[in-house]
């Protein structure tokens, strides 16, 4: 193919920085990135003999005709959103006390909220679409994940593997779907970034919130932002900066967390719903789903995601308690759960 050269008298402009392109053909590129994306997705069903976003397992005869007969599986199938019982009454003001967290937590959120910038954003995600850090299956990446302990959660001490344990078993209690129950397993195994090539935990944990526009005040400690370079930046500092009134959240660069990068890997590596991968991604987009912020970006596809998220957070949120599970005596369930959805046993991290 021949090489158009330049007309007699042109200038020839520098190339534009990564931040300068993202801001002139961002909404172009994330639209063609998710669409890519989405196709991914759907080969994965298509290859698995799913139709539609169903991706239950599929009973013996015996079986249907008993869940027909008890009404059980039209009640695990429509009811999954609907709160439980058991956490109506619970004190929510217990939770999350960033007020009277440690020192800790809170020097976590001042360096997280200074180095969350777009730039860095766009950087990780070159980096998660050009390079695998691991091939391991899930449980083996839940036992790696057991090391580490969370700096930006005021809420409990445990490891990382008893509050997956946690989340799950009271999904499971409550009679929710069996991919409901695997997203309780999973929602944190994002964090094996810390062990790969993340600069600290500022850019693996913590609560979410999109770059590349004003930060909002129903961030934690939002006062933080200040030192952000993007803070002044009039690309990004207004309402909607590189974004456009309801362009939808699939359109929006969220920090780079654990979130973002284990929603990418269950999307193309499992079979679970989109509500289970809204779960995943927007598990710790806390000003979104609990404060109802940046709702003028939101699409009518995120209003029916932010209900999956809302029923989900109660169990993350809620159910980190004192007590521990036998995880030995509850494995061979959740490696059977987890063969359910993904296929490969040995998966690219």
């Amino acid at each position: 193919m021949a090489v158009q050269k330049p007309s007699k008298g042109s200038i020839t402009k520098p190339t534009d920085s990564a931040e300068e392109v993202f801001a002139k053909e961002g909404k172009v590129a994330g639209h063609i990135l998710e669409k890519l994306d989405d196709e991914i997705l759907n080969i994965n069903r298509m290859q698995h003999g799913l139709r539609g976003a169903s991706t239950m397992k599929q009973p013996s005869i015996e079986e249907e005709i008993e869940l027909h007969d008890s009404g059980k599986e039209d009640e695990a199938n429509e009811n999954w959103h609907i709160a439980s019982e058991y956490y109506k009454n619970i004190d929510t003001k217990a939770f999350r006390q960033y007020d009277l967290a440690c020192d800790r937590v809170k020097q976590f959120y001042e360096e997280q909220h200074e180095k969350q910038t777009v730039a860095y954003n766009i950087q990780a995600r070159i980096n998660f679409k050009t390079k695998t850090r691991a091939r391991m299956s899930i449980w083996e990446g839940l036992e790696k994940l057991n090391k580490l302990l969370d700096d930006s959660d005021p809420d409990t001490e445990l490891s990382q593997i008893d509050h997956a344990i946690q989340t799950a078993e009271a999904i499971r209690r409550d009679g929710k779907p069996r991919w409901f129950q695997l997203v309780g397993l999973i929602h944190d195994l994002g964090k094996l970034l810390y062990f790969f090539d993340s600069k600290g935990q500022w850019d693996v944990v913590g609560d979410t919130f999109p770059v590349g526009c004003k930060f909002s005040k129903r961030i934690i400690f939002p006062d933080s932002f200040k030192v952000n370079p993007d803070f002044l930046n009039p690309l990004y500092n207004t309402k909607y900066g590189i974004y456009s009134k309801h362009c939808g959240l699939d359109k929006v660069m969220l920090s780079w967390g654990h979130d973002e990068y284990m929603y990418h890997v269950a999307k193309n590596n499992s079979t679970l719903p989109q509500e289970a991968l809204a779960m995943i991604r927007y598990h710790s987009f806390y000003p979104w789903h609990q404060e109802y912020a940046y709702s003028y970006l939101m699409d009518d596809h995120d209003k029916e995601m932010l209900k999956a998220v809302r029923a989900f957070n109660t169990y993350d949120l809620y159910s980190k308690i004192d007590q521990q599970y036998d995880i030995e005596e509850l494995k061979p369930y959740y490696l059977e759960l987890i063969d359910e959805f993904f296929p490969n046993k040995v998966i690219d991290f």
